[in-house]
């Protein structure tokens, strides 16, 4: 029988959610603790990959079991886990859909404050800049649905099988204070450190360093940038995964930015 098991954590103290030799990872935590509460090993599978400080509002994996439990697995295993991660829902499934190969559609937000705010430092970016031209940024953002190829904002395009992603929303939130700035990006899927280094060209465009036709270049493939500089990871947020069959609300706050109010952003 196969579960899908609705999560969300912070991602500070994570080397991501995949295990990895060199730290721990949300997916190494979770395994444990079902280990503990089955009394047996087990393996599961997550929707995707997250980097090192990355946070996830909107996470699934699925797991098999032979038989299943007769207890409120819910509570244990949120009375096993550490704070930093929470289960918000067990879903049993019928037959055997993939949490990663039939997730159709992933959202995620990356949020910038740019005055120093110790609550804030391991929740958003720090940026130290001032009069961005956001009104590039925006124009540039709005390329991002016309191309598919993004083999020039990858790191390693040459170990990904296809560099094809389908961007069907992108775009810039401002907070009424214009110090908080939010970026939404929604794609059915990412390549390697692909949100990041957008982000990061996109901070070049709002700060005088590219112009959006020389970032429009490497979308449309007539040139490729010279270095690849991913924005900082703790303002990266996996914040919605979408299946043909499962679309649940998102379902925690992680930060007061989660917690502001839809219309305390302004386009």
């Amino acid at each position: 029988m196969r579960y899908f098991f609705h999560i969300g954590y912070k991602g500070t103290n994570y080397k991501g959610w995949q295990r990895h030799p060199y730290g721990v990872g949300v997916q190494e935590v979770m395994e444990g603790c079902l280990s503990k509460i089955l009394k047996k090993p087990v393996a599961i599978v997550g929707c995707g990959r997250t980097d090192a400080g990355v946070h996830a509002s909107q996470f699934f994996f699925h797991l098999d079991v032979t038989e299943p439990w007769e207890f409120d697995m819910l509570f244990r295993l949120n009375k096993v886990l550490p704070e930093d991660i929470a289960v918000f829902d067990i879903i049993p499934m019928e037959g055997l859909p993939h949490s990663r190969f039939d997730a159709c559609q992933r959202s995620y937000d990356y949020f910038i404050h740019t005055y120093k705010d110790p609550f804030l430092s391991d929740v958003s970016s720090l940026y130290l800049v001032k009069d961005l031209h956001l009104d590039a940024m925006k124009a540039a953002t709005a390329l991002l649905p016309l191309y598919n190829d993004y083999r020039n904002l990858c790191l390693t395009p040459a170990d990904q099988d296809s560099t094809i992603c389908h961007i069907t929303e992108a775009e810039w939130l401002l907070d009424k204070t214009g110090n908080k700035l939010r970026f939404r990006i929604s794609a059915n899927r990412y390549l390697g450190r692909m949100i990041r280094i957008i982000v990061g060209q996109l901070l070049k465009v709002g700060t005088g360093k590219l112009s959006v036709e020389e970032f429009e270049s490497y979308l449309a493939l007539e040139n490729a940038p010279k270095h690849l500089t991913p924005a900082y990871p703790q303002g990266l947020y996996l914040s919605k995964v979408t299946y043909p069959y499962l679309d649940l609300p998102v379902r925690n706050s992680f930060s007061k930015l989660h917690n502001m109010p839809e219309e305390s952003w302004s386009l």
